[in-house]
């Protein structure tokens, strides 16, 4: 049997394991997913070469960026990110030897997921936060043709090449040239439902898109408050759905 699986730590809430076990069910496929926490990635090889059956992992936080020495390749998009959620596994029977090559389905996820919305001309986005959830953001944004612009809590010059502004800097002018606002913060995830970005909702309008990549509440605080201006407003779930579908067929790509 074809094991895959999970590596990062924690991993009690991961959304995966579920993901690929029913998909494996459903679809009578020999395989099963496993998580593997870990508090320390340089614990990967040692892992890999213990689990013989182990074709395909995801990684998550925290260690999308510390990952990257350990691999053999990185693509060249996952290079460009600076992060990786995808290792494939090329094993040689002969001597027990593997290579590791390093990929980003989090910018496949995003963008099929947010193209079909792109209606009319969207040209200036806002990503709130400059953490590691970001990175796939700025990267999938310049790929459809979307200039981001970060915003932070503490004042920086660039993040991953993009220029910063803080929430303070914020205003309805700025927010409302900008017709695309993505929340890549954890401000609003379940349990903390109560709390939203600080930045003038009032200056939403019909021809803006909310996407958060929370998907726990379904309807963040910020995605009402911008729905409640007649923004169209998108959850994380189908960027989640996707990346994991993404990383399958990365994982059965012909070498």
């Amino acid at each position: 049997m074809k094991t895959f699986g999970l590596v990062g730590y924690p991993l009690e809430h991961s959304f995966s394991a579920s993901f690929f076990n029913a998909k494996f069910s459903q679809e009578g496929i020999d395989a099963c997913y496993v998580n593997y926490p870990m508090e320390r990635v340089e614990h990967l090889r040692q892992l890999i070469a213990e689990t013989p059956g182990l074709c395909g992992l995801n990684v998550t936080i925290p260690h999308k960026q510390q990952v990257i020495p350990l691999l053999d390749e990185v693509s060249p998009m996952a290079a460009r990110i600076g992060a990786v959620n995808v290792i494939s596994i090329r094993r040689e029977p002969a001597d027990a030897s593997f290579r590791l090559k390093g990929y980003n389905s989090d910018i496949i996820g995003f963008t099929q997921s947010l193209r079909p919305l792109l209606t009319r001309p969207h040209t200036q986005a806002l990503v709130l936060g400059t953490g590691g959830a970001a990175r796939a953001i700025i990267a999938g944004l310049q790929e459809l043709g979307i200039t981001p612009l970060c915003v932070s809590r503490r004042p920086q010059e660039e993040y991953c090449g993009t220029p910063v502004v803080t929430y303070a800097d914020l205003t309805p002018s700025l927010l409302a040239s900008h017709t695309i606002v993505v929340n890549c913060s954890p401000v609003g995830m379940s349990p903390k439902v109560d709390a939203a970005p600080d930045i003038p909702y009032e200056a939403f309008t019909s021809a803006h898109i909310a996407y958060d990549l929370i998907y726990n509440p379904e309807q963040t605080l910020f995605l009402q408050k911008a729905a409640r201006q007649g923004a169209l407003a998108k959850n994380g779930l189908e960027m989640l759905h996707r990346q994991a579908l993404a990383a399958w067929d990365i994982w059965n790509a012909q070498p």
